[in-house]
C-alpha cells in the first residue's frame, strides 16, 4: 500500500484539516496506510456515532497527532501548523451543508472562505515549503441546470450561501495564490472540487444516504425530498485517490508548465453512468438492504437545491492520469457493506468495523490496480 501514488507519502509529515469528519476520517487512514505520519486540526467530530472515533486509535497516536481547534481561529490555527511544521496540508475542515447554510449563513461563510483565507495567511508567513489542496465542492459552479457537465473554467457562483461560500474559497485561493505563494514558489497551492460523495461513516443529517440509514435501522421510510435531482454521485474513496494524486503530482514536479497547470482547480467526479437521480439511488440502495421503501417528500416551501449538476472529469485524467475505478452499483453496494456491519455496533466492536474500512480501502486499490490506473505503481 505505501507505494501507491510513486511512494512519496511514506515518512511524511501530513496535516488533514477536518479530520473529524467523513472524508477527512477515511483520508487520515489512508495516509496512515501509506506510510505518512498524520496530524489533524478539527473541531470535535460533528456526530455521533463518527467514523473518527472508529479510526482514531489507529491513526492518532498523541494528542499532538490529533489537536483539536476552530479554523475561524487564527491564533490557534497558526500555533498548531507551527509544531507540526507540514510538508503536505489537506484543508478539508468546512461546514459541508446545504441546507445548515440557510440556519447559519454567517457561521457558513467565516468556516468556508475566511477558514480557507486563515490557512494560506499561516502558510504564507511561515515561508517554508509546503503542498496544499484546498478542497471545495462541484456545487462552487454558477447552476445553469443544463445537462452539460461543468468544467474547470466554467463561472463559479451559488444560490444558496454554501454554494456561494465555496466560490469564495476558490477565488481566496486564486488570489493567496497569484498573489503571494507563485511569487516565492514555496508553497504549492491546487483546489479540489469533488461530487455528490457517498460512502460508510457518513452519519450528518440532511444528506441522502445517511438519512437513508438512519430510516431503514429504525424500521422506517426513507424521506426523500428531491427524487428526480441528478447528481454524480461517487465513493469517497475516489475523490480522495484524487486529493492524493493532486498532492503527489504538486510535491514532484518541477518548476515548468506542468507545475503551473497543476497549480490550480481540478474536478473529481465519477464516470458518466454514475450521474443518476436521487430516486435511482435510493432505489439501488434498497436492493442491498430489502424490506425498506421510501417516500417523496417534495415541498414547495423547502429550501433551493439544485436540481441537474454533474462534472466534467478530463481535466483530471489529462493532467493526472486520474480516473474513477467504482462503477455506481459497486459503490452502492460497499456503502451498504459499511452500514450493515456498523449498524447496531458500539466502540467495543470498533475493531471489526475498522477492518472492515481498511478491507474496502484495499479493495479500491486493487481495483484500480486491476484497471491499471497510474497512481497504483510505485
Amino acid at each position: 500500500m505505501s507505494e501507491a501514488f510513486g511512494g512519496v507519502y511514506r515518512g511524511r509529515r501530513v496535516l488533514v484539516t477536518g479530520h473529524t469528519g467523513f472524508k477527512g476520517a477515511w483520508l487520515s487512514l489512508w495516509l496512515y496506510e501509506l506510510g505518512a505520519e498524520v496530524f489533524g486540526y478539527a473541531l470535535q467530530p460533528p456526530t455521533d456515532p463518527n467514523l473518527f472515533e472508529l479510526i482514531r486509535g489507529a491513526v492518532f497516536s498523541s494528542e499532538e497527532h490529533d489537536q483539536r481547534g476552530d479554523i475561524r481561529d487564527l491564533a490557534t490555527l497558526e500555533s498548531a501548523i507551527e509544531r507540526v511544521r507540514p510538508e503536505v496540508i489537506f484543508h478539508l475542515a468546512a461546514q459541508s451543508l446545504v441546507r445548515e447554510s440557510y440556519a447559519d449563513p454567517l457561521g457558513t461563510f467565516q468556516t468556508n472562505a475566511l477558514g480557507t483565507a486563515n490557512l494560506l495567511e499561516v502558510v504564507r508567513r511561515r515561508s517554508q515549503p509546503c503542498v496544499v489542496v484546498a478542497v471545495t465542492t462541484d456545487k462552487c459552479y454558477e447552476n445553469q441546470e443544463w445537462e452539460f457537465s461543468y468544467r474547470e473554467n466554467d463561472p463559479l457562483g451559488g444560490h444558496d450561501v454554501y454554494s456561494m461560500s465555496k466560490a469564495a474559497a476558490e477565488l481566496v485561493a486564486s488570489a493567496w495564490r497569484r498573489s503571494f505563494l507563485q511569487k516565492h514558489g514555496l508553497v504549492r497551492l491546487a483546489t479540489a472540487r469533488a461530487g455528490n460523495v457517498i460512502g460508510g461513516g457518513d452519519y450528518a443529517r440532511d444528506r441522502i444516504v445517511p438519512d437513508s440509514i438512519f430510516a431503514l435501522s429504525r424500521g422506517e421510510r426513507i424521506p426523500v425530498r428531491n427524487p428526480r435531482a441528478t447528481r454524480p454521485w461517487q465513493h469517497v474513496l475516489e475523490c480522495l485517490s484524487g486529493y492524493l494524486c493532486l498532492a503527489a503530482g504538486l510535491l514532484t514536479a518541477e518548476k515548468s508548465a506542468r507545475l503551473e497547470e497543476l497549480q490550480s482547480a481540478f474536478n473529481f467526479g465519477p464516470g458518466a453512468a454514475s450521474n443518476r437521480t436521487v430516486e435511482e439511488l435510493v432505489t439501488e440502495l434498497l436492493k442491498h438492504w430489502p424490506g425498506g421503501e421510501w417516500d417523496d417528500k417534495q415541498s414547495a416551501n423547502a429550501p433551493h437545491e439544485a436540481g441537474r449538476l454533474n462534472l466534467a472529469i478530463d481535466k483530471a485524467a489529462a493532467v493526472l492520469s486520474w480516473f474513477p475505478v467504482w462503477e455506481f452499483n459497486e459503490t452502492i453496494y460497499r456503502t451498504v457493506e459499511w452500514y450493515h456491519a456498523a449498524n447496531g455496533k458500539t466502540l467495543r466492536d470498533a475493531d471489526d468495523v475498522l477492518t472492515l474500512t481498511r478491507t474496502q480501502l484495499r479493495a479500491y486499490a486493487e481495483a484500480a490496480r486491476a484497471k491499471q490506473i497510474r497512481w497504483t505503481r510505485a
